[in-house]
């Protein structure tokens, strides 16, 4: 049967650059965002089109793409221009864990790799249910502050949030992290995080590098358990911030380690208690 499906895929955004390489669909791939880092040599396969709010709109063109993936309403206005070219675009929004899934099954059956997907999808509900088997045996859940931005601060999005709670942790601003929008989640009052008193704090700052001795000298935040404790740690925006199959492997992995090294301590600091 002759292969309907798009042959010249422009993705805007990485997730669905790396789940088209997990799903063995890569040759499908005709141009990536200039953010793309994983995989690695992805940077080197395809031309590089787009950031995440712009994109070269005459050379997206010029690859004759027969789909183009972007994410969210940011890329409304690159949609639109595409849209007025006459180019299919499909924009995800997915935000919890949950939609990730969708969102990765979704790609899957736009290429005929649904049944590839759902084997990897198995593989990771089955270590999801593993890591929640573990977390449950915690004497004490830490409280977490993930910290998306520093100027102005910004708490985490949806999915982080549920990555923490996996991994063991109890996320700060749950209620904050549920909004879509970024500017509804500014913390204005850098107190707010003091009164909330994390035991760990996770930085991730956009592609900008984390810098925990800027955030321990913040007014105030010495009385932060985190600070007093040293507990302060990055995982790379590229690993935890995008939507796809990076923070559901080596990002999890990483909130995992952070949140076990945690209570390993704790339980040392407690076991005669």
């Amino acid at each position: 049967m002759k292969d309907y499906y798009p042959k010249r895929i422009v993705c805007l955004t990485e997730e669905t650059t790396e789940m088209l390489y997990i799903l063995g669909e890569e040759s499908r791939i005709a141009g990536i965002s200039g953010f793309t880092v994983r995989p690695p040599h992805a940077r080197q396969a395809h031309p590089k089109v787009s950031a995440f709010t712009s994109a070269k709109i005459d050379k997206i063109l010029d690859l004759k793409p027969d789909l183009v993936l972007g994410f969210s309403d940011i890329q409304a206005d690159i949609a639109g221009a595409l849209i007025k070219q006459g180019i299919a675009v499909h924009i995800f929004n997915q935000r919890s864990v949950d939609e990730v899934f969708s969102m990765i099954m979704m790609l899957a059956s736009l290429v005929g790799a649904s049944d590839k997907a759902a084997i990897w999808l198995a593989d990771i509900e089955s270590k999801i249910a593993r890591i929640k088997l573990n977390a449950a045996k915690y004497r004490k859940r830490p409280k977490v502050y993930f910290e998306l931005w520093n100027d102005p601060l910004m708490s985490g999005i949806q999915w982080v949030s549920e990555l923490i709670e996996i991994a063991g942790g109890d996320e700060c601003f749950p209620d904050l992290a549920k909004e879509s929008l970024a500017k509804n989640r500014i913390i204005a009052d850098p107190s707010i995080v003091v009164d909330a008193n994390p035991d760990i704090i996770i930085g991730s700052w956009c592609g900008r590098k984390f810098q925990p001795e800027q955030v321990a000298e913040r007014d105030g935040w010495d009385a932060i358990s985190a600070v007093q404790n040293k507990q302060l740690f990055e995982v790379k925006s590229a690993n935890i911030l995008q939507p796809g199959p990076a923070a559901l492997t080596d990002g999890l992995d990483q909130l995992v380690a952070i949140i076990e090294a945690w209570q390993q301590q704790y339980l040392n600091e407690n076991e005669n208690v």
